[in-house]
């Protein structure tokens, strides 16, 4: 079995991994305040972050290809970044701990990167479509 150390380099590795990162604050931040649905989504999101992870890194996304592992991988970042910036706003508005408020802050930096990291991915997605030149447009019109 291969593995891509150069993905740890990459933008997507290094998206992968400060998304893990700031979910596992926000999972101890849960902890430490005792919120046993908080830490629930959290323990889930952080799994996911890392199954896609292990799944670049190891390369296994060539060896299983009746997935389209990138459109998959949109729709979680996206979906994970919704469901957190859901759970960070109940949590930072619902707060009686400060562990709630930091996991919640933290929650909203990992929406973010999950963001992003969704925007990036489906900006690189072709779908296949064939290219177009600029003089076979002008040519159609």
């Amino acid at each position: 079995m291969e593995v891509d150390l150069a993905l740890l380099k990459s933008t997507k590795g290094l998206l992968k991994i400060s998304e893990m990162v700031c979910i596992f604050v926000a999972l101890v931040c849960y902890a430490v305040a005792s919120r046993p649905a908080y830490i629930a989504v959290t323990c889930m999101e952080f799994f996911i972050t890392l199954g896609f992870l292990l799944l670049y890194l190891l390369k296994l996304n060539k060896m299983f290809t009746f997935f389209f592992w990138p459109l998959m991988d949109v729709f979680s970042s996206f979906f994970a970044a919704a469901l957190m910036c859901i759970l960070s706003l109940v949590a930072v508005s619902t707060f009686t701990v400060k562990g709630t408020l930091s996991g919640g802050i933290v929650g909203f930096v990992a929406a973010v990167l999950w963001s992003l990291d969704g925007y990036i991915l489906l900006k690189k997605i072709t779908f296949n479509n064939p290219g177009t030149t600029t003089e076979a447009q002008t040519e159609n019109t």
